[in-house]
């Protein structure tokens, strides 16, 4: 459907992709990966035609439509959100008008047997055709549902576009992209404005979307539901792996392993021949030799492997002082903005030690309830109690603001940090994406997505015992969640986390609170049982006894050929073994007959230089000697050579 040919992409004399290819087939669904500057971004636009490659090109057939939801985007105001979703449907209305005007052009001509005529008609039936594929019967109950499934309660659909906020309004920028159902979908991170529930409709809708799907996700749970095969960029490469994100990454193991032990033979075949040209450039008598070696290393595809950084950062929260038993109690709480009621009545009660998620739509007071918990809000009815000796810790998206924006990244955190950790900066600093001159910039330069995983580091590293964290993963990638979850698992005191990402809190909490409906619920267990309660998600796993079964039926069969595949492993390795002494007993030997044949020319030469020594015949047999000693020098060069070339591929296998 949309084809990648040999596509380069150079910025400053650095080069983003080299000649990459590859196909995006109808149904795929292809999650694009790669580290953070790799080029996924630069890619989904060159797709969507609004970046030029430097050579190269992507392939669109015509009549395929392309939709793409980028990371940032220019919302327009001035209309409803019901009006502003309807623009997705300009397109139909525009072919209607058509149907319209050809219409009433061929209710007023006469001349019905003329091919003008006949074109018109065919022109209309076409039209008319593509109108009823595209579902113009059915524009304002899919819109409806796409905005309810993203979240929108219906009573906000006559809501101005310029009163809510850039989440809300990027949801309705998502639904004018679904209800134009392009046959390829581009979407850059499209599950950071979205709660669990929308994510889990949109992964639904995902499923069954007709048209293919490139999309870009640090969501590791969403790449897993949605996607079927991987594209990795590295290194200006692509790596296509048909399979879905945790999939890729055991595929990845195996492939990097297979590569860096390519990648170490390739180095020790270089460093050996370049030793031996160097060694013998000078010598006349390896002249041959050398030249071979020579082409030899010019015709070698040199192997790159993207630097990994494998780095162990195991950064745990400072000892958490003790606080009371009880570390947030509510009761009754009533809060209201203006005259919209945003709790009614709720009443919850968090224990020391406890790690508590809050789940739940957007706009049902999760954020709120935090701010209340802190101070920052005030509240209209009922009781907020914090425990004896709470020491709370708050990460929201405005946590940036109350850095100093003079200090750079580095002192920020070297400020905070004490003890051991103080070894670990750079690296702590880098699992959060601030590395090389990063960490020499100053507060005040950095972007908004920078700024909040500054905080988060700097939050790391200070003494609490309850921590509130707002949607703490928005602007991490899925390494620098996994740091972050490894600590707070680690964190001995109270926690507290509003989050949409389900992988992030799968293990890390063991009750989560459900905002809904003005109220609150609790649920015990972690998030994906929660989930499964209110039947809002489909896993999609196997039943555990069944995978028990079939494990366990397989075991014993495993048992038996791992001796086998011992044995033969070790019969293999033994074999090559033998080959290669042999093999390079013979160039030792080879070398050693060259060195011996080169000697008796020179030897010869010598006593040919003064023939006065000698008389006409034993000249003429020396003559002769002479001339066999060059043809045997040039066959066991020869020899040599073939030795050589064999014994490197051996040795590369």
């Amino acid at each position: 459907m949309v084809s990648v040919n040999q596509l380069t992409v150079s910025f400053g004399g650095t080069e983003l992709f080299c000649n990459i290819s590859f196909l995006v087939n109808p149904r795929d669904r292809v999650g694009l990966v790669g580290k953070n500057g790799a080029g996924k971004s630069t890619l989904l636009k060159i797709f969507a035609g609004l970046q030029e490659a430097t050579s190269g090109s992507v392939t669109v057939p015509s009549g395929v439509e392309i939709g793409y939801l980028p990371q940032q985007m220019i919302h327009q105001s001035g209309k409803t959100v019901l009006n502003e979703t309807r623009t997705a449907f300009d397109r139909i209305l525009n072919i209607q008008r058509e149907i319209d005007r050809i219409n009433t052009d061929i209710a007023e001509r006469t001349d019905y047997d003329s091919e003008a005529y006949m074109d018109l008609l065919h022109r209309s039936a076409e039209l008319s055709e593509r109108l009823q594929l595209l579902g113009v019967a059915s524009i304002d109950a899919d819109i409806e549902k796409t905005l309810v499934g993203l979240g929108f309660n219906p009573s906000e659909f006559n809501r101005q576009t310029s009163e809510l906020s850039g989440g809300w309004r990027m949801r309705i920028e998502l639904a004018k992209i679904l209800l134009q159902r392009p046959q390829v979908l581009l979407l850059d991170e499209p599950t950071n404005h979205l709660d669990i529930e929308s994510i889990q409709w949109l992964e639904n809708y995902l499923k069954d979307f007709a048209g293919a799907v490139v999309l870009v996700s640090h969501d590791r749970a969403f790449l897993d539901n949605v996607t079927q095969r991987t594209v990795e960029i590295s290194l200006g490469k692509i790596y296509d792996y048909k399979a879905p994100y945790t999939k890729y990454l055991e595929l990845r193991k195996e492939f990097r392993e297979q590569q860096l032990a390519a990648y170490r033979n390739q180095q020790k075949m270089i460093q050996d021949t370049e030793t031996f040209i160097e060694r013998f450039r000078y010598k006349a008598t390896k002249a041959v030799q050398v030249q071979s070696r020579i082409k030899q290393l010019d015709k070698v595809e040199r192997l790159e492997v993207e630097d990994e950084d494998l780095t162990a950062i195991h950064v745990r929260f400072p000892a958490a002082p003790r606080s009371g038993a009880i570390v947030v109690e509510t009761g009754a709480l009533v809060k209201r903005y203006g005259e919209k009621l945003i709790l009614n009545g709720v009443d919850l009660k968090i224990h020391r030690g406890e790690k508590v998620a809050f789940a739940g739509k957007n706009g049902e007071g999760k954020s709120t309830i935090s701010k209340i918990i802190m101070g920052e809000v005030a509240h209209e009815q009922g009781t907020v109690t914090i425990g004896h000796n709470v020491k709370t810790g708050y990460y929201a998206q405005n946590q940036d603001e109350i850095m100093d924006e003079e200090l750079t990244v580095f002192q920020t955190i070297d400020n905070v940090a004490v003890g051991d950790v103080r070894t670990k900066i750079r690296d702590l600093l880098g699992a959060f994406l601030f590395r090389g001159d990063d960490i020499d910039k100053k507060v005040k330069v950095l972007s908004g997505g920078e700024r909040s995983r500054l905080a988060m580091v700097k939050l790391l590293l200070e003494p609490y015992n309850l921590l509130l964290l707002d949607e703490p993963t928005n602007h991490l990638d899925i390494r620098s969640k996994d740091v972050l979850k490894q600590a707070l698992l680690k964190y001995d005191g109270t926690l507290i986390i509003v989050s949409h990402d389900r992988d992030f809190l799968d293990g890390l909490v063991t009750k989560v609170y459900e905002f809904r409906d003005k109220q609150v619920k609790e649920h015990i267990g972690g998030i994906y049982d929660f989930l499964q309660k209110k039947n809002i998600v489909n896993l999609q796993e196997l039943d555990k006894k069944a995978v028990i079964t079939r494990q366990a039926a397989t075991a014993s069969q495993e048992n038996k050929t791992e001796s086998k595949n011992t044995k033969d492993n070790y019969l293999e390795k033994k074999e090559w073994d033998r080959q290669v002494r042999k093999i390079a007993t013979q160039v030792a030997d080879m070398e050693t007959k060259i060195t011996r044949i080169e000697r008796e020319i020179d030897t010869t030469e010598n006593l040919l230089a003064v023939p006065e020594h000698l008389d006409a015949e034993e000249i003429e047999n020396m003559s002769k000697h002479y001339q066999q000693l060059q043809n045997e020098l040039q066959q066991a060069m020869q020899t040599w050579e073939q030795l050589t070339v064999e014994l490197d591929k051996i040795k590369s296998l």
